[in-house]
């Protein structure tokens, strides 16, 4: 297990887009029975040209037998692995994630593979040519498949709050896929615990003056029984962080 590096600065060359480490956060937590596949994935999709990546997967606590799967890549190079003791939510572990990660642009990948590592270079296009700092992967601007009426309803009204409260035109501030540079985190201080990381890292972002470029994507979901996590408790919590962010730090 590595030690977290102090965050560096971006280079010259990074600025001309010469070279560029992309860090890919997996917060993980119960999902031995994906955890492999989404870890090869990673490695084998197409990037860039001189664009390196980074995986740090954070097993938050799993109880599963998540843990044991993931001791195979504790010594492989370019993926860093690191377990907490009992779960403490997604945010923490995306939290955890950005700590340990030394790429010049971050985005977080779900374990469940409902969103498809190869939208990677697209969504990094913007990023590398300056046009964007923060790119967003929209579910509802692309295909959406296998998503369920309440959760659709759901993204719905929380991206109506915040385009209400912030004066934006987003159609998915709930998307996994945030992907931004290192600097737009300088200086943020995280609280989240559970999904409403989504609802807290949209609206710090807004507040800080960055622009949000949307770029459509393809979702699969799954079911409940499939092992999806998120509950109704989690959008009514996302509505409340992001009134809570709009007003108060």
């Amino acid at each position: 297990m590595s030690t977290p590096r102090p965050d560096a600065a971006v280079s010259d060359d990074v600025e001309r887009g010469q070279h560029l480490k992309l860090s890919i956060v997996v917060p993980v937590y119960n999902e031995r029975d994906n955890v492999e596949r989404v870890i090869h994935r990673l490695r084998a999709v197409g990037l860039p040209a001189g664009v390196d990546r980074e995986i740090v997967v954070v097993d938050d606590g799993s109880t599963d037998g998540t843990s044991d799967v993931l001791r195979a890549f504790h010594d492989e190079p370019g993926i860093i692995v690191h377990h907490s003791m009992v779960n403490l939510g997604k945010g923490v572990a995306a939290r955890v994630g950005f700590k340990y990660a030394t790429g010049d642009v971050l985005v977080i990948q779900d374990a469940d593979l409902e969103y498809d590592p190869a939208e990677f270079s697209r969504l990094l296009e913007p990023i590398l040519s300056g046009r964007a700092d923060v790119v967003f992967g929209s579910r509802f601007l692309g295909r959406c498949d296998r998503m369920a009426t309440a959760h659709v309803v759901g993204n719905r009204l929380l991206n109506l709050a915040n385009n209400l409260l912030f004066g934006a035109r987003l159609t998915d501030c709930y998307t996994c896929y945030k992907m931004f540079r290192r600097h737009v985190l300088d200086g943020m201080r995280l609280r989240a615990r559970g999904f409403e990381l989504e609802a807290e890292l949209t609206a710090k972002i807004q507040k800080r003056g960055f622009s949000i470029l949307e770029l459509p994507i393809h979702f699969v979901g799954r079911t409940y029984a499939e092992g999806k996590k998120i509950r109704k408790l989690d959008g009514f919590l996302g509505v409340l962080n992001l009134i809570r962010y709009r007003f108060a730090d």
